[in-house]
């Protein structure tokens, strides 16, 4: 099963269902795709798709997926990894109105330059780069929060002057 999720942001999203339907109707994709679309309006026969999940039912799909095809998201990009899933992520971009800045880009970069997860950038490429995701080793998750808290609490003594 491939589960495409979009996130909860306040803005559409399009270009990326619009590539997993192309590819599906290509017979690129041949497994069922669930599809959790946020504030995206998508109609497609060939794919499953809900506004929004619970916490319960996106983990359940999160679990049962082969391959999640996410928007650069952090935290989907995160829950993902912890499951030791293949993630296929995609920036939203400001000029296309899908986000208020290109800060996913630089996400997108970080964890794939760190080979944790596969990057689209071309979204006529999808279904290469979903052939590479065959072939892709999957990376376990290292998170830095460790070294988030020591800098956060050095700035906190360096704003309270200790």
């Amino acid at each position: 099963m491939v589960f495409v999720t979009l996130g909860t942001q306040d803005k559409p999203f399009e270009r990326l269902l619009e590539a997993v339907d192309k590819q599906i109707k290509l017979g690129n994709i041949k497994d069922e795709v669930i599809v959790q679309s946020g504030s995206t309006r998508y109609n497609s026969d060939k794919m499953k798709i809900y506004d929004y999940m619970t916490k319960e039912e996106f983990d359940k799909y999160i679990e049962e997926a082969d391959i999640i095809i996410t928007h650069a998201g952090v935290g989907t990009i995160v829950e993902g990894l912890k499951k030791n899933k293949k993630v296929i992520a995609a920036a939203r971009k400001e000029q296309f109105g899908e986000h208020v800045n290109d800060h996913q880009e630089q996400i997108l970069e970080n964890f794939s330059e760190n080979k944790y997860i596969l990057k689209l950038v071309n979204f006529d490429e999808l279904d290469k780069v979903i052939k590479e995701a065959d072939e892709f080793e999957i990376r376990e998750f290292e998170t830095n929060q460790e070294n988030f808290i020591i800098k956060l609490d050095q700035k906190v003594k360096e704003l309270l002057n200790i």
